[in-house]
């Protein structure tokens, strides 16, 4: 069978440590999160953190924290709980097949109440949840390592969320224009046989900002409408497409200094430098094309 079948959300490819990023639907039993990457040669220790959020102060509560630390030749991992920037009783367990400089598979597979965690193919620890396993929607990594990849894997990934998505196309404004650092998420699931994508942003007779996703011939590209004309079209170098059918994924774009800041599902792109910029004059954000959404914050 297609492994693509149960992928709940892109996964994730040598994103930058220390790296956050948010599970598309929260945590559910059921769900299971493969890691695969490798230690650092003088590593003396990483983590695994399932967050309930991504906030660094005050920090989000973490669900399960897995430590792998490395003071001999196999590592001792140490597990817990932090509630309320308080930790809670730790767990140690004893010789993980870890080691300084080796590759790694690790997979986390999240239960009703505990969570069963294997190490190259198997079992070695269970942790049982201190905190609810439905509040937990996003992962951290930190530490002295590599991540090669990050999936995000169920059986059946969109039964329970399809139902609340908001159609396309979708409209939001800003009566007090934009400004800089005023960060947009675009959170969605591409449909099923997926066309095209947009986002755009709009004042009243320009377009200085628009994505495109052409899922056609799985492009990326920016341009802007400015006099009466759009601009040449600029593409958006990726080493992969960052979209996929009946997939979610995460859009955020944040305004700087004469420039547009993209990442998409964690993933930081090209910047956009229109040839006219003054956020204070946009007044919308549009979304239009082949996905659903369930949440877009401005």
């Amino acid at each position: 069978m297609d492994p693509l079948h149960f992928l709940l959300q892109p996964p994730v490819f040598y994103p930058i440590i220390p790296y956050a990023c948010t599970i598309f639907g929260g945590l559910r039993p059921g769900r299971m999160i493969l890691i695969q990457g490798s230690v650092g040669t003088c590593a003396t220790r990483f983590q695994i953190d399932f967050q309930c959020g991504c906030s660094t102060r005050p920090r989000s509560d973490v669900a399960f924290h897995f430590n792998p630390r490395f003071s001999s030749s196999d590592a001792n991992i140490i597990c817990n709980t932090l509630r309320k920037d308080h930790w809670l009783d730790e767990l140690k367990f004893s010789g993980a097949p870890l080691r300084k400089g080796e590759s790694f598979v690790l997979l986390f597979l999240f239960l009703t109440d505990k969570v069963k965690v294997s190490i190259g193919g198997q079992h070695f620890l269970d942790f049982t949840y201190r905190l609810p396993l439905k509040d937990v929607d996003a992962v951290g990594i930190y530490g002295d390592v590599t991540i090669k990849e990050i999936s995000f894997l169920s059986s059946n990934p969109l039964k329970s969320v399809s139902a609340d998505l908001q159609k396309t196309p979708l409209s939001k404004t800003f009566p007090m224009g934009l400004s800089e650092c005023h960060a947009i998420t675009v959170r969605g699931l591409v449909t099923v046989n997926p066309d095209e994508l947009t986002l755009l942003l709009k004042s009243s007779d320009s377009i200085p900002f628009k994505l495109t996703a052409n899922f056609q011939d799985q492009s990326l590209s920016y341009n802007s409408f400015i006099g009466q004309s759009w601009g040449q079209p600029q593409n958006v170098q990726t080493p992969f497409f960052l979209f996929y059918p009946e997939r979610f994924f995460e859009i955020l774009l944040l305004p700087e200094a004469g420039l547009f800041r993209l990442a998409i599902n964690g993933t930081p792109v090209n910047d956009f430098r229109p040839p006219v910029f003054d956020l204070k004059s946009i007044e919308e954000l549009q979304i239009t094309g082949s996905a659903g959404l369930f949440a877009v914050q401005c």
